[in-house]
């Protein structure tokens, strides 16, 4: 009976080389397109999405080289017998990958177990997979557990019992310990040599060393599981901060007049615009608080970056604003003492805010800002941008004042207050130039919502960078 070592003995029929070198082609050419987005994809390290891109990228290189060198084998033919040290054999001629150690060529093997005799032949690549000295005699198939993990044993027993007393094919997976220590992976694949008998009377398997295939494999499992982990802690942090956003933002929708009694009212309405481009709620507030002493508390502010944080973090500021006002402070010491607090926080941050108390008795705003822009003033169809008092952003420094201004304002009259990104790709001067030509259209509004409904149209809809604010207050003819 023919010998089964088919990484040693040539084949009687080649394959047609130009299919195969037609196939070696293809998968060259498909392994320089996945490299390509390899290298496009993100090498942040911190980023798990982007570990799990790159270790799925690095999985198909390994199974494509794997592909390309098995058909450079398909295509050259099975290499020449192994030859003892020290002899040369005439005529002989290399195949491509056999010298290179680390080549998937030197990581295929095969070998023979003759059950009548108890002779073995193992070809060279398998001696390289074991780490054994060729000139060493090959393990018997009694031997070769002892080569085997010891915990991987018994899948190996079971194989190769099934397939010398059930006939069945071997086709499993184990790990070998090679002498110096070190562990690989090897799959292994074989049938029963029959006799004419029916009885077994060898075995022959061919073993493939898939150690770097699974290190890859596995480097894709721990990314996506990582990456999953990573989704799942960021969607919850997102539903944690929209809940907690929606808790502490004021909870009427459409317009609200404050104070309640009186006849000199404030029409308000508000809206917050999420990032376009980002999950993540942002530190963005508006708030409007009817007091006892019967005046009215406007405030918009934004507290740096994203998150449960920073949304916590813009509660806070909220709720010590709310209870100073509620006090009688002014608004350029309420904003001192908010100072204060973000830099006595255990989460440093910087935050920019715009605090504004109406007295309706007299039509009078009293102001102050901390780094934000300043409110917008519309009168008879025109607007135009209050002066802003001295004031630092929240957090910037220990100790620092901030002014205060006042200004009349007269019926029909209409405040804008927002946070810095409600005009995308425009800020300072630019954006309210951009909201000051909205002024004919607050003109021609019925009250504050349809005004903020204009805001919403003219830049809700674009692509927006960051979270925003806008509030409206119009006051009653």
């Amino acid at each position: 009976m023919p010998s089964h070592l088919s990484a040693d003995r040539p084949a009687a029929e080649p394959p047609a080389s130009g299919s195969v070198d037609a196939l070696i082609s293809q998968t060259r050419r498909l392994r320089g397109e996945v490299d390509a987005v390899r290298r496009d994809a993100p090498a942040d390290g911190a980023d798990p999405e982007g570990r799990w891109q790159r270790a799925l990228c690095d999985l198909a290189m390994h199974q494509l080289n794997d592909l390309d060198q098995h058909l450079a084998q398909l295509r050259d033919g099975p290499p020449p017998a192994p030859v003892e040290p020290g002899h040369a054999v005439s005529g002989t001629r290399a195949v491509p990958g056999t010298s290179r150690r680390g080549s998937l060529l030197s990581r295929v093997g095969s070998a023979e177990w003759n059950l009548l005799t108890d002779e073995a032949s193992w070809s060279g690549e398998l001696y390289r997979i074991l780490g054994r000295d060729p000139t060493a005699p090959p393990l018997t198939l009694d031997e070769l557990p002892s080569a085997v993990l010891d915990e991987d044993r018994p899948r190996l027993t079971s194989m190769v019992t099934d397939c010398l007393i059930d006939a069945k094919p071997i086709d499993g997976e184990f790990r070998l310990v090679r002498p110096d220590g070190g562990v690989r992976t090897v799959h292994m694949m074989g049938e029963p040599v029959l006799a004419a008998d029916g009885s077994t009377e060898a075995m022959w398997a061919v073993v493939r060393d898939v150690s770097e295939l699974r290190r890859s494999e596995l480097a894709v499992d721990e990314s996506r599981d990582s990456f999953q982990r990573h989704r799942h802690r960021a969607q919850t942090e997102h539903r944690i901060a929209v809940e907690l956003q929606e808790a502490v933002l004021p909870p009427w929708r459409g317009s609200l007049r404050l104070p309640r009694q009186g006849p000199e009212t404030l029409d308000l309405a508000a809206r917050y615009l999420p990032s376009a481009t980002s999950s993540l709620i942002g530190g963005d507030w508006y708030d409007a608080l009817e007091l006892s002493s019967g005046e009215t508390l406007l405030s918009v502010g934004d507290l740096t970056g994203h998150g449960v944080t920073v949304t916590s973090g813009m509660a806070m500021l909220i709720g010590a604003l709310r209870g100073m006002a509620m006090a009688g402070t002014a608004p350029g010491r309420l904003m001192e003492w908010l100072n204060q607090i973000l830099d006595a926080s255990v989460q440093p941050a910087l935050g920019s805010a715009v605090c504004c108390r109406y007295r309706p008795e007299t039509r009078t705003l009293t102001w102050a800002q901390a780094g934000h822009p300043a409110p917008l003033l519309f009168r008879n169809g025109t607007g135009r941008v209050l002066t802003p008092p001295d004031g630092v952003l929240l957090g910037a420094t220990s100790g620092a004042a901030y002014g205060q201004a006042e200004e009349r304002l007269e019926p029909g009259d209409l405040l804008l207050l927002r946070t810095d990104g409600l005009v995308p790709r425009h800020t300072g001067a630019a954006a309210a130039e951009r909201l000051l030509a909205l002024a004919p259209r607050f003109e021609e509004a019925r009250g504050a919502q349809d005004c903020v409904r204009a805001v919403v149209e003219e830049f809700g809809e674009t692509e927006r960078e960051d979270d925003a604010c806008v509030l409206v207050a119009k006051v009653a003819h």
